[in-house]
C-alpha cells in the first residue's frame, strides 16, 4: 500500500487517507439514492439504474486512484442526470437508449481530447488568476449546495408591475432567498452540525469534518431527521442490472435526419459541460490543496505524455463518461465533493479507493448508506466552501479586466447552479477585455477557440 499509493511521498498516511475517503462518500453517497430517482423518470428500472450508478462510482472512482493516485472520486453528475431526463429526453423527445448513446459518445470525445491533449491545451491557456477564480468560484457553489441542503434558506415569490422601454406593463415573479426561521428541524440539525464542525476546526481537530458529519448524524436522530430503518423488514438484495445494461441505441439515434443536428449539438452540449466541469474541480481543488503541486504540473505543462497525475486524472475522468453509459447512467463525472476528502487531508489514490469500496458496499447496504441526512452532509460543504475562499485573494483585483472577469468567474458558478457556466462567463469577457484593450495577443489561442464554442452553444440553445 505504502508503495503502491507513494503515501510518505506525499506527506500523509493510510489512516488519514481512508478517513478523508470515507468523508468524500458520505458528502456524496446522496447520488445512490438521487440518481435512480431522476434518470427513472424516463422510463428506465429504477433498480437497474440504482446498480449502474454504484458501479460506475466504484470503477470510475477505482481507475482515478489505481491509475492516477489522487483523491478524487467520480460518479454520475447532478445536472448531467437533469439534462438527460428533462431536456434530452423530455424536451428533444429522444429515448433514454438513444440518450445513454449520446453519453457514450462524449464519453469517447473526452478521451480523444485527453489522449491529443487538447484538454491540457485548454488548462494552459487559461490565465492564473482565472484559475484562482475558477478555486474560489466552487468554493461558492460548494458551500451554497451546503446553505441549501442545510434548508437555511427559504424562497419566497414577489409579484411586481415593471415597466418596460416602449410603457408597456406587465406582472413579473421574482424568488426571493431569506433566511429561514429556523423552526424546520432539519435547518436546526444543520445548525448544530456547523457549529460542532467549526469548533472542531478552531480547535485544529484534523478529523474535523468527518467527525462532524457522524456526529450530526446522530444527533439528527433524536429531532428525527436521521432514518433508522427497520433491519428486521429491510432487504439486502441487490436489483438486477440487466434493465439498463449494454441498453445503447446508437441505430435510432441517427435514424431520423431531421434530428441529427439536435443530436450532434446534444452531444457537443454534453461534452462542453463535463469538460469544464472536471477541468475546473481539477484545478480548483487539486491546486488549493497542492494535490498538483509545482513539480507536478511542470510535468504537465511539458507535455510528457501521461507522467504528470493531472493527466492520467483528465484520463481517468475520460474513460468513466462511456462505462457508465455501457451500465445505464448518465454522464459520471468527477465530483466537486472530492473536496470534503481532501479537506480532511486526502492526498492520494487511497482516499479514491476507500471511496470505490464504499460505494461498492452500498450494493448490499444501501439501507445503512442512506441514513446520513443531507443535513449532516450540509455542514461540511459549508466548511469546505470557506477553505476553498482562500484562493480569491491571489487574483490580481486591481486590474480590472482581470478582475472583471474572475468575478463573473466566481459570482456565476453559485448564481447559475454551474461550475460550467461560470468558466464560460469568466473566459467571454476575459477575451471580451483583453481585445478591447488593444491586446489581444496575450490571449491564448486555445482560449479563444474555447469562447467561441461557448458562445456557438449558446446561440444554438437559443434556437433550439
Amino acid at each position: 500500500m505504502e508503495k503502491f499509493f507513494k503515501l510518505k511521498e506525499n506527506n500523509t498516511n493510510a489512516k488519514t487517507e481512508m478517513l478523508a475517503g470515507l468523508t468524500t462518500f458520505l458528502t456524496m453517497a446522496y447520488i445512490v439514492f438521487v440518481n435512480p430517482t431522476i434518470l427513472s423518470q424516463t422510463g428506465m428500472d429504477k433498480g437497474a439504474v440504482f446498480v449502474a450508478t454504484i458501479l460506475a462510482a466504484a470503477i470510475g472512482t477505482f481507475i482515478m486512484g489505481f491509475v492516477a493516485n489522487v483523491p478524487f472520486a467520480q460518479a454520475p453528475g447532478m445536472g448531467l442526470n437533469a439534462f438527460f431526463t428533462f431536456t434530452v429526453v423530455f424536451g428533444l423527445g429522444f429515448t433514454w437508449q438513444q440518450a445513454l448513446a449520446m453519453v457514450f459518445i462524449c464519453g469517447i470525445i473526452n478521451i480523444i481530447i485527453t489522449v491529443t491533449k487538447i484538454r491540457k491545451m485548454i488548462i494552459q491557456g487559461i490565465p492564473e488568476s482565472l484559475q484562482y477564480a475558477i478555486s474560489g468560484g466552487i468554493g461558492l457553489f460548494i458551500a451554497y449546495i451546503g446553505i441549501k441542503e442545510a434548508h437555511f434558506l427559504q424562497f419566497t415569490g414577489e409579484a411586481y408591475n415593471k415597466v418596460v422601454a416602449l410603457g408597456e406593463g406587465g406582472i413579473f415573479q421574482d424568488v426571493i432567498p431569506a433566511i429561514v426561521n429556523f423552526k424546520d428541524p432539519v435547518s436546526q440539525v444543520a445548525l448544530i452540525g456547523l457549529i460542532i464542525t467549526l469548533v472542531l476546526m478552531f480547535r485544529n481537530v484534523k478529523s474535523a469534518i468527518l467527525i462532524g458529519i457522524v456526529g450530526t448524524t446522530f444527533i439528527g436522530i433524536f429531532f428525527k431527521v436521521t432514518q433508522v430503518p427497520d433491519f428486521s423488514t429491510i432487504s439486502f438484495a441487490v436489483p438486477s442490472l440487466t434493465p439498463t445494461l449494454f441498453k445503447l441505441d446508437f441505430a435510432g439515434l441517427f435514424a431520423d435526419p431531421s434530428k441529427i443536428f439536435i443530436a450532434l449539438t446534444t452531444i457537443f452540449a454534453f461534452s462542453l459541460t463535463d469538460t469544464f466541469d472536471t477541468i475546473g474541480t481539477f484545478l480548483g481543488t487539486g491546486r488549493k490543496a497542492g494535490i498538483f503541486d509545482e513539480k507536478d504540473e511542470a510535468t504537465f505543462q511539458s507535455g510528457g505524455g501521461m507522467a504528470s497525475k493531472l493527466d492520467r486524472a483528465l484520463f481517468a475522468d475520460a474513460t468513466a463518461t462511456s462505462i457508465g453509459a455501457l451500465l445505464g447512467t448518465s454522464n459520471t463525472t468527477t465530483y466537486v465533493e472530492s473536496a470534503a476528502g481532501i479537506g480532511q487531508g486526502g492526498k492520494t489514490g487511497l482516499t479514491s479507493t476507500t471511496v470505490g469500496v464504499l460505494f461498492l458496499a452500498c450494493l448490499f447496504l444501501a439501507p445503512i448508506a442512506g441514513m446520513v441526512p443531507a443535513a449532516a452532509t450540509a455542514p461540511a460543504l459549508i466548511v469546505v466552501g470557506i477553505l476553498m475562499a482562500e484562493s480569491l485573494g491571489k487574483i490580481k483585483w486591481a486590474d480590472f479586466e482581470v478582475a472583471a472577469a474572475s468575478f463573473l468567474t466566481v459570482a456565476l458558478m453559485p448564481f447559475t447552479y454551474s461550475i460550467t457556466t461560470g468558466v464560460a462567463g469568466g473566459f467571454i469577457f476575459y477575451c471580451v477585455a483583453k481585445i478591447v484593450k488593444g491586446k489581444a495577443k496575450e490571449v491564448h489561442p486555445i482560449l479563444y477557440i474555447v469562447t467561441g464554442l461557448f458562445i456557438l452553444s449558446y446561440v444554438i440553445n437559443a434556437l433550439m
